[in-house]
């Protein structure tokens, strides 16, 4: 008679593997990516000590290096599937836990169960982003013109988004009666446009040739937007977060003129 758990007996001679070493350029994006994962981390730590201004600043430094980690493995060639599946989750604890977390410690607590469930939908909402962005990697390649845009908000701008009334008021905005309740409204849209099929501009738009006429101004103007953020960080991370959040109508017009333009001349060579 046979029994529901049959013995196990491990074969004794099991099959030896050969591990090849693994370059230092396949390792230098994985901990700037483990890097980003850590702010993040730590951006709970600080919320829970009642330092939300610091902890919004090591969202900010996640966000950073979360845009950093990519760039440097394609720079090396170190890109792989590990590395992909690694920044995911890095990203759902940075952009999807941290800035939940974040929000309900400092406001959205004094809704109680209201104020968990909008974090719940933020961390959600991420979760299923990162999700559909793995099953999206192995679809078909796109045209050429639609790299320039994201399908709903990035993760990191999702947690900018999320995180804008926090970031208000630490510079300089005072509370006011009602405001848990819009934090709670504007946490619950932000998760809303992150699992949305909204085109919105993408970092991968930066690739773009531009004019040599362009590079001076533009070089000037990123030197100030850098010393902005050394000397007042969260007046320019707002201001920069409202940009955002006006230019998503603007990307969406200009998808969709492309794609009119593209059913006008026929489909485009793909990527």
């Amino acid at each position: 008679m046979e029994t529901i758990f049959p013995p196990y007996e491990p074969d004794p001679t099991p099959p030896q593997r050969r591990f090849r070493p693994v370059p230092i350029r396949m390792l230098i994006p994985n901990l700037v990516t483990l890097l980003a994962l850590a702010a993040g981390l730590t951006a709970v730590k600080l919320a829970l000590e009642g330092r939300f201004d610091l902890a919004s600043i090591s969202i900010m430094v996640a966000a950073i290096l979360d845009g950093l980690d990519g760039r440097i493995a394609r720079a090396l060639g170190g890109t792989s599937r590990f590395g992909a599946e690694l920044d995911s989750l890095a990203d759902f604890v940075s952009f999807g836990c941290a800035p939940a977390l974040v929000l309900y410690m400092w406001l959205l607590k004094d809704l109680k169960t209201a104020g968990w469930i909008a974090g719940l939908v933020l961390a959600f909402a991420q979760a299923l982003r990162l999700a559909r962005f793995n099953v999206m990697i192995d679809s078909e390649p796109k045209p050429d013109w639609q790299k320039a845009f994201a399908v709903g908000v990035p993760a990191p701008s999702g947690a900018m988004m999320a995180l804008l009334p926090l970031n208000l008021h630490l510079a300089g905005m005072p509370h006011f009666a009602g405001e848990s309740v819009l934090v709670m409204l504007w946490t619950v849209l932000t998760g809303i446009l992150a699992v949305s099929w909204l085109p919105t501009f993408s970092g991968k738009g930066l690739r773009t040739p531009i004019s040599r006429n362009w590079v001076v101004p533009l070089l000037l103007l990123a030197g100030i937007v850098v010393f902005l953020l050394v000397v007042h960080p969260f007046e320019t991370v707002s201001a920069l977060t409202l940009l955002y959040v006006i230019c998503i109508p603007v990307a969406i017009r200009a998808f969709f003129r492309q794609k009119r333009a593209e059913s006008r001349s026929g489909p485009s060579n793909p990527a």
